[in-house]
């Protein structure tokens, strides 16, 4: 209720702009990259870009002193492309979190800069993706989820 008069937690750490996909703002996923940020960089101090909602942060990058990219399943989304661009352009130090999936269980692969295997999308390609992506979870739920409760749903 008095929001005002609470005190805000200090952030410790040098600080990390994380440019993720929209579709895992809120999402267990992003909880564990955070982990991993938080265990790799040794930083608290992140840029959650889904504190923000839709609106740009990308202005911050160059206070950066670490720019995090997350791939999902080997594909930097548009935006994420476009951030990792301008992360380059400000000499920010780079590194990659990619994910992927081993059976019902997600891998994460965190490493300096950018692997040369990691797809950068266009716009178009980036709505296909997602609209592939997101389709396939949501009939997993369905299929499954409803039912006996979903196991790949770890996203």
């Amino acid at each position: 209720m008095l929001g005002f008069l609470r005190r805000k937690k200090e952030k410790h750490g040098p600080f990390v702009y994380l440019s993720e996909p929209t579709f895992l703002y809120h999402t267990a996923t992003e909880r564990a990259i955070l982990e991993i940020i938080e265990e790799k960089l040794g930083s608290e101090n992140i840029l959650v870009p889904s504190d923000y909602g839709l609106r740009s942060t990308t202005h911050r990058i160059q206070e950066a002193e670490y720019f995090v990219a997350v791939a999902v399943l080997g594909k930097f989304t548009s935006l994420v492309s476009r951030e990792l661009k301008i992360a380059g352009e400000k000499g920010v130090k780079v590194y990659t979190l990619d994910i992927a999936r081993e059976g019902d269980e997600l891998v994460y692969v965190f490493v300096e800069g950018v692997p040369d295997e990691i797809e950068h999308l266009s716009d178009e390609e980036t709505m296909a993706f997602m609209r592939g992506f997101l389709n396939e979870e949501f009939k997993d739920f369905l299929t499954h989820g409803l039912l006996v409760g979903s196991h790949k749903r770890s996203w």
